[in-house]
């Protein structure tokens, strides 16, 4: 890694905080701690190089819910939610405030390092300019406009291959369908969210069996997951 890049860690649990800092200092990254949201508001607003968050829900003084709003006032660093709750309306909540990805307690450290690493890919400076994307025997040539799965040539529409594309770079991660406008159509694209349906079902048709690995996250948008390992 050319710099360190840091990562803050909320949580009011001392075992939970060095159980993440154990396994993504192993992966050289810096990690910063707070053991409740005032705390990780004051870290965050004081060190303008975090590159990400991982924040538990239930904390004293200041829940999540209430960091994030804060942070997102003043930035779109990525955000991580921890809960032991795993409820859908909870997940639901934490995307429209503005989180990136959600992960159950209990959960394994190499998923959520994963998880860590995928979205920093997208997420900094140089992230995502691969030319050939590979997963899940899907390999996405940008450069040829080729796309090939278990060695077969698929035929696919220029948005539906800038939506393979995008869905391929962001592997793990729960995309919400404005996410998903903003990124594919671009920002100013003032059509129906449904147009990502009908985009979704057209692949996963091209796709055939591998039309599964793009799953549906209900009321919230969409999540590509290569292989069956869960969080």
């Amino acid at each position: 890694m050319m710099e360190t890049i840091k990562i803050l860690v909320v949580d009011d649990e001392p075992r939970m905080r060095k159980l993440v800092k154990d396994f993504l200092g192993a992966k050289g990254y810096e990690v910063l701690e707070a053991a409740d949201g005032e705390e990780a508001v004051e870290r965050f607003m004081g060190d303008r190089e975090i590159a990400l968050l991982i924040l538990d829900v239930m904390m004293p003084k200041m829940d999540g819910w209430e960091v994030v709003k804060a942070v997102r006032q003043y930035s779109r660093v990525p955000i991580i939610m921890l809960t032991a709750r795993g409820e859908e309306r909870d997940e639901l909540l934490g995307f429209k405030l503005g989180v990136d990805e959600y992960i159950s307690k209990p959960f394994s450290p190499k998923i959520l390092v994963a998880r860590v690493e995928a979205l920093l890919r997208r997420s900094l400076p140089g992230a995502g300019q691969q030319e050939i994307l590979s997963a899940g025997g899907i390999v996405l040539d940008k450069t040829a406009h080729e796309v090939k799965i278990d060695g077969n040539p698929v035929e696919l529409s220029f948005k539906e291959f800038e939506l393979l594309a995008y869905f391929m770079e962001n592997q793990g991660i729960a995309l919400s369908r404005e996410k998903i406008l903003n990124n594919v159509w671009n920002y100013d694209y003032f059509g129906d969210a449904r147009t990502i349906d009908t985009h979704v079902k057209k692949l996963r048709a091209k796709m055939g069996e591998k039309g599964a690995l793009i799953r549906t996250i209900w009321g919230m948008g969409y999540k590509f997951e290569p292989d069956e390992e869960k969080a």
